[in-house]
């Protein structure tokens, strides 16, 4: 797919979950489909792709601890009706891996800003679908870039395809390729991969 496709997609995460990919605190999210979803289920719609946050459905109490303050920044920058939305992080999917048990789920715990509630809770929706792992390299934005909020990007979706071009943005990765193949095989090795 050539570059200026490939960045008019966004997975829509929620933004203290985009603030701690932008930080290098994980790199992974867990995915099963927004409640409107046009697919009914996840699916992996593009392997790089604009993280767009979301605020509106964001739970304090699904953070551990040490995140739920993040959560608070996020909503600095966020207000009903917003004529914009700020992205400033880019993401690309190495490994997108289908979790079905709690067993596996446990495993990860350590990996991620969520809670076990939070974790079971998506592994549980939907219940005959899988839940899935998407590790990514992610890159910040040397200078975000601002696209119209418009309203076909709301509601509970997993993905929005953005209808407005946007500059083409310098960016640079989080983590050192090294750390982040370490951190990928990791999580591979916690849930026997």
């Amino acid at each position: 797919m050539d570059e200026q496709k490939r960045q008019m997609i966004a997975l829509k995460e929620w933004a203290v979950s985009v603030k701690a990919l932008r930080e290098g605190k994980q790199i992974l999210v867990l995915r099963k489909g927004g409640i409107i979803e046009e697919t009914r289920d996840f699916q992996l719609l593009s392997h790089s792709f604009y993280l767009m946050p979301a605020y509106e459905h964001q739970r304090k109490e699904l953070l551990k601890h040490p995140y739920q303050d993040g959560m608070d920044e996020t909503l600095e920058e966020w207000s009903p009706g917003m004529e914009r939305v700020k992205l400033d992080t880019y993401a690309e999917v190495t490994d997108d891996i289908e979790i079905t048990d709690q067993e596996t789920l446990d495993k990860l715990r350590d990996c991620h800003i969520w809670t076990d509630t939070f974790a079971e809770e998506r592994l549980k929706w939907k219940r005959k679908k899988p839940l899935h792992l998407l590790l990514m390299k992610t890159y910040k934005l040397n200078e975000p870039v601002y696209a119209p909020m418009r309203e076909v990007y709301n509601g509970c979706k997993s993905w929005v395809r953005l209808e407005d071009s946007l500059p083409e943005p310098a960016m640079k990765p989080v983590l050192t390729a090294d750390t982040y193949a370490e951190e990928r095989e990791r999580i591979r090795t916690l849930i026997d991969l």
